[in-house]
């Protein structure tokens, strides 16, 4: 297939397009700066209305692009930044799908597992209800974006977890401190995190993309969440150091402000329950063994 791709530079872009391209698919980037190749259309993504010709010869669309939900605190500006960046572009592209007399075979969008928002112990699937908070009100927009075109196409939401790579996403910052010894629990270590490796989601992403029943939210987590304490374990472990230094929830409070509630301090019990009802296979179920997998 010709898959289209927004976001390709991205922690899961990279690794998705490389995916795609060892399974025989062609891969075209949009991209926001002047294209520099045959493989790359610029994309004006804060236009109002774009050319359906963009999207030429596109039998899936993937759009991955948005702004860096971490670092850096949650200002009024920065919020607004988040928001439009995917409720807007989403709305953009399903336009001009809208437009197209030949649409893609698929839309598969971008999501997170924010969209439950603080939710406890409730082991959540793709069929639990949005949230409350920040995050929950960005992926219920961002997700609703796409509705124009469901009718036209095969609309899917990968809802993704917490990434782990040495490469990037929430595990890289995080390695510093645990190496040297000066890693510990955040806030109760009650909440749940969902979790899954890069490697794993760029495969989930390709099997929703080939796969003509995945359509609708796909929890992108492996099959185990964890409470912040046995990930703070296990990474402790896996980096061969004591984790006995907490942070109290006040003190994460304090360091990012909102962002602490929305991200490391919120309880999200994810199950992938679509995708393993569709018979997809993770690599890495497990956090000790995905964890030993990585090159820490």
């Amino acid at each position: 297939m010709h898959v289209f791709i927004t976001g390709s530079s991205g922690l899961i872009g990279h690794e998705l397009v490389q995916m795609l391209q060892q399974a025989g698919h062609r891969v075209t980037r949009l991209v926001r700066r002047p294209a520099t190749s045959g493989e790359e259309r610029q994309w004006d993504s804060t236009a109002r209305h774009l050319s359906p010709a963009l999207l030429e010869g596109c039998d899936v669309l993937v759009h991955l692009a948005g702004e860096r939900i971490a670092p850096g605190r949650w200002t009024k500006h920065r919020k607004a930044l988040i928001f439009q960046s995917r409720v807007e572009t989403t709305r953009q592209l399903a336009e001009t799908i809208g437009q197209m007399e030949h649409p893609p075979r698929a839309f598969v969008v971008a999501s997170a597992v924010g969209y439950y928002g603080d939710a406890g112990e409730t082991l959540l699937t793709e069929s639990s209800p949005s949230g409350h908070n920040f995050l929950a009100e960005v992926c219920t927009a961002w997700e609703a974006a796409a509705d124009p075109v469901r009718s036209l196409t095969r609309v899917a939401h990968v809802r993704t977890g917490m990434v782990l790579s040495e490469k990037g996403g929430a595990l890289r910052p995080m390695l510093i401190p645990f190496k040297l010894g000066l890693g510990g629990v955040i806030g109760s270590g009650q909440q749940y995190w969902s979790w899954i490796t890069l490697r794993d989601i760029a495969r989930l992403f390709v099997f929703v993309i080939e796969n003509e029943s995945a359509r609708g939210p796909v929890n992108g987590v492996a099959p185990h969440p964890v409470s912040a304490a046995e990930f703070t374990a296990s990474l402790g472990k896996r980096c061969h150091r004591p984790t006995l230094l907490p942070m109290p929830a006040f003190v994460a409070r304090m360091a990012i402000g909102e962002m602490a509630d929305d991200l490391i301090l919120a309880s999200t019990r994810v199950e992938p329950a679509a995708a393993l009802a569709w018979g997809f296979e993770f690599a890495d179920p497990e956090l000790q063994a995905a964890l030993a997998g990585l090159p820490l």
